[in-house]
């Protein structure tokens, strides 16, 4: 895992996912009766990659329990003095199409107008849900938001995201008048809370009730939370939002290439899964206005 953080620069939740990916594919050797991974063959990682579907894993799961497999084996291979890669002559598994799951125009306001200002901590939620889909951030990019990422005279943000790329997103009206609001009001209490505590000044955008940070998976409960209060599916995630800001955005007639480049995308071909909603509104135009169509 220390190769991985120094050399492939991989997110702390990646190293997470591939330690749990080894320890899975450690726990199949042993019920097997394999117990050292120089014994390891193809075959072996073909067996793993079977249960792992037999037992309902999905293909995004199987795609990275191989990935970190790999990463593993390839290290072995290199550093270790072990001649033989059982990965080397895999195929790379090709990623699921499946489309995103969306909100409508009037879903998204419903959401966004869900948390009460009045209440403790509204003004914060409201922030929180008004940049995440006027960005279109990653969950972990908005929980590690810092103040000093706030570029107000740009009104940009910066986020930091996978491999510390880091890039300027712009911000809308309303979420800079959200965050200025919470800035104002309500965020100055909570930073109180943390010094009070002995913390220092918290540097972070969103902070808990008591003046941490606010992590990825409290994010993940409020956005569930509020979307049960607006009647949406209660499986609406910070995701959602992300998938929606993209495809709104094309359907807006914004350009693919500055929506992947506000999304972090390092391939294009990540971004074109949203156009399948675009096609929609192309094949209406094209019934419209072509001679036969």
């Amino acid at each position: 895992m220390a190769h991985l953080r120094s050399e492939a620069a991989l997110s702390p939740h990646t190293l997470a996912a591939y330690r749990r990916d080894l320890d899975r594919f450690g726990a199949f050797l042993q019920a097997g009766g394999a117990l050292d991974e120089r014994l390891v063959a193809t075959g072996e990682i073909l067996a793993f990659l079977e249960a792992e579907r037999a037992a309902g894993m999905s293909h995004r799961t199987r795609a990275r329990r191989l990935a970190a497999l790999r990463a593993f084996f390839r290290f072995l291979a290199r550093e270790d003095g072990w001649g033989f890669d059982p990965c080397e002559d895999l195929p790379s598994p090709r990623r699921a199409r499946s489309l995103p799951r969306l909100l409508g125009p009037s879903q998204v306001d419903a959401l966004l107008a869900a948390p009460d200002p009045e209440q403790m901590l509204g003004l914060r939620d409201r922030a929180l849900l008004e940049v995440l889909y006027a960005t279109g951030a990653r969950v972990s990019e908005v929980s590690a938001l810092r103040i000093d990422d706030l570029r107000e005279e740009l009104d940009v943000l910066r986020c930091e995201g996978k491999r510390n790329r880091h890039r300027l997103v712009p911000l809308g009206r309303r979420a800079r008048a959200a965050l200025r609001e919470y800035r104002t009001r309500e965020r100055p209490a909570l930073v109180a809370k943390a010094e009070a505590k002995g913390r220092g000044t918290p540097p972070w955008v969103f902070l808990s009730r008591g003046g941490g940070r606010l992590d990825r998976r409290r994010i993940f409960a409020l956005v569930e939370r509020y979307a049960g209060q607006a009647g949406l599916d209660a499986r609406v995630t910070p995701h959602v939002l992300r998938h929606s800001f993209a495809t709104h955005m094309l359907e807006n007639g914004a350009d693919m290439r500055a929506v992947q480049e506000m999304l972090g995308h390092a391939d294009i071909a990540s971004t074109e899964i949203y156009t399948h909603v675009d096609g929609r509104r192309l094949k209406g135009a094209h019934a419209r206005f072509h001679p036969r169509g």
